[in-house]
């Protein structure tokens, strides 16, 4: 009886064994399909990348630090009786031009778009800006992050322009300004070059942090601004030197500091990219600042600490659309030429009558141009393979769209400061501006014994 069951139990084996063969043999026919289906169904389109997450959200607050430091910057430029008016007119941009962006900046700027000219106005109000990946633009971070740090660029860059008429505009009509300017300008440009669709984009301009949207803007917005307000009343006759020479380089050093998140934040991720945009930046800033630094030694005998700090600054903004694209031997380079760039015209418009007070357009026009087109003659693919190698197409496409970015800014910044002008009177009248802004537009002072 034993040695039935047993031999029962060896065919019932092998007939296991048998089938166990085939049931492996069809699996791993079938198994690749079948895996493939299922890991496309559950894999879902974008997903959220924790060390991403945190590189943009850190990012995002040292882009948020430049504004002050920019108000530092600019106020240790202006006279003591302005310094207040200065630091009120960028950190109040906080609060303005981020109400605008969450309104409907952002939409216009991001949203899907209308003819590659315009956002359309489906997400004004943030409406659909929610905590999930967008796949157009922020595939492994948050959707509502992605516009947070988006945001801190709407902020700076109106703010930038202030340095054009330091100690001479009308509070009220500051503030309409930037709010205009934003919707007429910034937002439009961003879409062009950033926005998906963007007609720039689509014809391959590279810019990587904002050497058009920001820079080019606000530069040659300052440029119409000076020419549309004219000089100070004292230019030329009184001393309009730096009241606080610490103050510069307390700004440039929050400057540079906060660069590092504007730039490397810009890869929208925690990799080689985001490295090598901030040691491109790093390194470009360093060498403008010793071509500044060099420049006064050699034409006016001294090296002053503030043109080093605006030769840094000058640096940042050249490397600003190239960081990206280019390597960390293309930085010095433009950092080289920008820097030397932005320190001619710095001269020639110190002998004219264009009264850019703080000379933004030398550095945010001319560098920011400069960083453009070099971009062109050094991006290369193996940097980013998203950009394009550099040559003689890609320096006629960053030509071109720096040239409409150039116009479009000039021309209807110009017009807008008629406009308001003409609502609201651009200029404090000669009374106040000889008392100072801090007095007349604020009713306070920097300095108790000011």
């Amino acid at each position: 009886m034993l040695s039935k069951i047993k031999r029962l139990h060896l065919q019932l084996g092998g007939i296991a064994a048998a089938l166990a063969s085939s049931a492996l043999s069809l699996a791993q026919d079938t198994a690749p399909a079948v895996t493939e289906t299922v890991a496309a169904a559950a894999a879902p389109a974008s997903t959220i990348n924790s060390g991403d997450t945190s590189w943009v959200l850190i990012s995002t607050a040292l882009v948020l630090l430049m504004t002050p430091g920019l108000a530092f910057f600019y106020a240790g430029m202006v006279r003591g009786k302005n310094a207040v008016g200065m630091l009120m007119q960028n950190f109040i941009a906080l609060a303005v031009l981020t109400a605008v962006w969450a309104i409907c900046g952002y939409s216009l700027a991001f949203g899907p778009t209308q003819g590659g000219w315009i956002g359309s106005m489906g997400w004004a109000f943030l409406n659909g800006v929610g905590n999930q990946p967008n796949p157009d633009y922020s595939a492994t971070i948050p959707h509502s992050l992605f516009m947070a740090f988006q945001c801190m660029f709407a902020v700076i860059t109106p703010a930038l322009i202030t340095g054009a008429f330091a100690e001479r505009m009308k509070f009220k009509t500051y503030l309409a300004f930037i709010v205009l300017w934003s919707l007429l300008i910034y937002s439009p440009v961003c879409h062009w070059v950033w926005g998906v669709g963007g007609f720039l984009r689509v014809k391959g301009a590279l810019d990587f942090a904002g050497g058009t949207v920001v820079h080019m803007t606000a530069g040659f917005s300052a440029l119409a601004a000076a020419l549309a307000f004219g000089p100070r009343k004292d230019y030329g006759k009184a001393d309009l030197s730096p009241h606080n020479v610490p103050f510069i380089c307390l700004g440039t050093g929050l400057l540079w500091f906060g660069w590092f998140g504007f730039n490397g934040g810009s890869a929208l991720g925690a990799g080689d990219l985001a490295s090598n945009a901030l040691v491109a930046t790093h390194i470009a800033a360093a060498f403008a600042t010793l071509v500044w630094m060099v420049g006064d030694w050699m034409f006016k005998g001294k090296p002053a600490l503030t043109n080093a700090c605006i030769g840094a600054v000058v640096g940042l903004i050249a490397i600003t659309p190239a960081c990206g694209f280019v390597s960390s031997t293309s930085a010095i380079w433009i950092g080289l030429i920008a820097g030397g760039a932005s320190y001619v015209v710095a001269m020639i418009r110190g002998k004219s009558r264009i009264d850019d007070s703080l000379d933004v357009f030398a550095a945010h026009g001319i560098a920011g141009l400069t960083g453009v087109l070099l971009t062109g003659v050094f991006a290369s693919k193996a940097i980013n393979g998203a950009g394009a190698d550099g040559g003689g197409a890609l320096v006629g496409t960053q030509f071109t769209a720096a040239l409409i970015v150039a116009a479009y800014s000039f021309g209807v910044t110009f017009v807008l400061c008629k406009v308001l002008n003409a609502v609201f009177g651009l200029r404090a009248s000669a009374k106040d501006e000889d008392a100072g802004l801090d007095h007349s537009e604020h009713g306070e002072k920097a300095y108790v014994n000011n």
